[in-house]
This record gives C-alpha cells, structure tokens and sequence, in this order.
C-alpha cells in the first residue's frame, strides 16, 4: 500500500456541501471523492503537458521533413475511393 501524507483544507461551507452531496450520489465518502478529483485534476494536468509536448514533437518533424500539399492529399484520398492504390503523396517543405 503507498504511503499517504495528511493534509488538511479549509473549504468555503458551499463547496464543502457540494462535494458532500455529489460524493453521496457516487456512494462514495467525502474523503474518498475529493482524493479522486484532485487524482483525476492531476492526471489530466499531465495528459495536457504530453499533448503539447506531442505537438512540439509533430511541428519540429513537420518543419525538419516536410509535410504534405492538401491538394495532393484531397487526390490521393479521392483515388483511394475510387478503389485505386496510388503512391502517398511526396513530402515538401514548409514554409516558414
């Protein structure tokens, strides 16, 4: 079992209430809802700064080794349709 660390907030009487009663309709404790939101707020802060940091990733590649023209693109997806096999369209630079 990990080790836990007590802590201690002061709540405003409304939040508290509210807490209270949506812990209630999950069946949960107070305790054991508010350990879940702050579980849930943590891992979502986490999933935020990967998917900027994906997207740094994916723009540095993009301006490394080119990206595609969307009107090739829009061809290549219309041959597809058509039952075609053509060639992926060619990389080309981005301008900058």
């Amino acid at each position: 079992m990990p080790s836990t660390i007590a802590t201690s907030l002061k709540l405003p009487a409304e939040l508290k209430a509210a807490i209270d009663e949506d812990a209630k309709k999950l069946g949960m404790s107070s305790h054991a809802y508010m350990v879940k939101t702050l579980a849930d707020s943590a891992d979502r802060s986490r999933l935020r700064d990967r998917f900027t940091q994906d997207a740094l990733d994916a723009e540095r590649d993009m301006l490394e080794r080119g990206g595609h023209d969307w009107e090739d693109v829009k061809a290549y997806l219309a041959a597809r349709r058509r039952g075609e096999r053509p060639e992926r369209p060619p990389l080309r630079p981005v301008p900058r």
